[in-house]
């Protein structure tokens, strides 16, 4: 497709996607990969100054749309540009482009005529959490309908697009609208050119009416001029058909019996947040997407739990509390960040991880001190009961003789010429030679102290110190 126009330097125009009386979407390409929708606007600025109020009018509604985007939403198209076309001096506004349908395209074959359950209650959730977002930021749509909510393929959430006729004034937005294909989703006050938070609230109401019965409120016959007057007195004028009715009437054949009974049980809180919508005058509708979204979630609520008075003062408690946690974060990440470093001084030296802490987590801690506890208790009754016994046994055992006194009925072993020489070396060494009565542990202890001893004054090693030269060196010069 050729180029009817240049946008802007470094924006290629691709072609339009669509036109209409309140401007044309054209695909725009930035330089590489990056693909944008542009939306121009019908009413052309011929000087870019102050002077022109067009210009002034447009620059002044492009500063609020750039609110949208300060806090970015899943559900809000993100606004990247905004100037004056090279050729044609049109106002454009240059969006992120969404791929996937819009729902005017997901209503239509080979598309069901009409939305299950889950999938309007998924979408109304997220395009009440769109309108939320930009009425925070006092910006008005103006201009929502079927083929301005895009299903985006890779994210799977539905996205608000289209902020032009917020970008106009109240004079371009009146002539605009007189020429809008649209005006089956407008709000009786945009006939006379008006625009308030609750324009967008009734138009959100005609999108869930479609969604539920496969038709718009008051369906467009045609394009002429006698058809949109009388949809524009319909919408000031005529009840609301039934919604049901409409609903039972476009079920798919391709639905079994069992799908379609399920599919007509739309929950009542549901169809009375549209028909409150859909009121006629503004006051009588939602103030805004703030209220929307909270009744539509408190609804939610209390009808799976039964009991919506008190669950919608329980979902105002946890959003207070939520917002108390948060500012509570905020404080303290500041704090977190504000701290001072700490100052190292020569006297102050920081911890050395040698690699021989023990580090212990504090359920084993515990654990650990209930078994020392047990064990103190435990050892405090067994010495209070058997602590005699116990160091008289230890004494004897380490410092008594272990000889048993002679047995005059014991047999006695004859005496050799030998030992009755040398009586008197025998008396002295049995004492001292006897090894019987020593246990090992104290016996290598012993032998390891000794060593010790020697090999500081020698500087050498004697393995066998103990065991082997006691008994032929004179040890009563060590001092232990």
């Amino acid at each position: 497709m050729s180029k009817v126009f240049t946008i802007t330097e470094g924006l290629e125009n691709m072609g339009a996607l669509r036109t209409g009386g309140q401007g044309s979407v054209y695909k725009g390409r930035r330089y590489g990969p990056i693909i944008t929708a542009v939306k121009l606007l019908p009413t052309p600025i011929h000087t870019e100054s102050a002077d022109d109020k067009n210009f002034r009018n447009f620059q002044n509604e492009v500063e609020k749309l750039k609110k949208v985007n300060e806090e970015p939403n899943p559900n809000v198209v993100k606004i990247l540009n905004s100037g004056i076309t090279e050729s044609g001096s049109f106002p454009f506004i240059e969006m992120e482009y969404i791929d996937g349908p819009d729902l005017e395209d997901l209503l239509k074959p080979p598309h069901e005529p009409i939305f299950t359950i889950k999938e309007i209650i998924k979408l109304a959730d997220q395009l009440a959490n769109a309108l939320s977002h930009c009425h925070k930021v006092s910006v008005k749509h103006g201009d929502i309908k079927s083929n301005n909510v895009k299903f985006n393929i890779h994210t799977g959430n539905y996205v608000l697009l289209d902020f032009g006729l917020s970008a106009m004034s109240d004079d371009q937005r009146r002539t605009s609208i007189r020429h809008a294909g649209a005006i089956e989703f407008m709000a009786p006050e945009q006939n006379e050119g008006l625009m308030y938070f609750q324009t967008d609230v009734y138009s959100y109401g005609v999108i869930l009416y479609e969604l539920i019965a496969g038709q718009v409120p008051f369906p467009l016959k045609d394009n002429g001029e006698t058809a949109r007057n009388a949809v524009m007195l319909a919408h000031m004028e005529t009840p609301v058909p039934d919604v049901m009715e409409l609903r039972r009437s476009n079920l798919p054949e391709s639905w079994n019996d069992k799908k379609k009974e399920h599919e007509m049980m739309v929950p009542a809180w549901l169809l009375q947040i549209v028909a409150k919508c859909l009121k006629k005058e503004p006051d009588d509708r939602f103030a805004d997407g703030i209220e929307l979204q909270e009744t539509l979630m408190y609804s939610s609520i209390g009808a799976v739990s039964g009991n919506q008075e008190e669950d919608t003062w329980n979902a105002s408690v946890l959003l207070k509390e939520n917002e108390r946690l948060q500012g509570l974060l905020l404080y303290y990440q500041e704090a977190e960040n504000n701290k001072p470093l700490p100052v190292i001084t020569e006297s102050m030296e920081p911890p050395v991880n040698d690699g021989k802490q023990v580090r212990m987590s504090k359920p084993i801690f515990i654990v650990f001190m209930l078994l020392l506890c047990g064990f103190t208790v435990f050892s405090a009754v067994v010495m209070s009961k058997f602590g005699s016994q116990i160091s008289h046994g230890v004494y004897n055992r380490l410092f008594k003789s272990s000889n048993k006194p002679a047995d005059s009925s014991a047999v006695k072993v004859p005496v050799t010429k030998k030992q009755e020489a040398e009586p008197t070396r025998q008396q002295d060494s049995t004492p001292a030679n006897d090894e019987s009565g020593i246990p090992p542990e104290i016996d290598s202890q012993a032998d390891s102290i000794l060593q010790g001893i020697k090999y500081k004054k020698t500087n050498t090693e004697d393995p066998q110190f103990y065991r082997d030269s006691a008994k032929t060196k004179d040890t009563s010069n060590l001092n232990f």
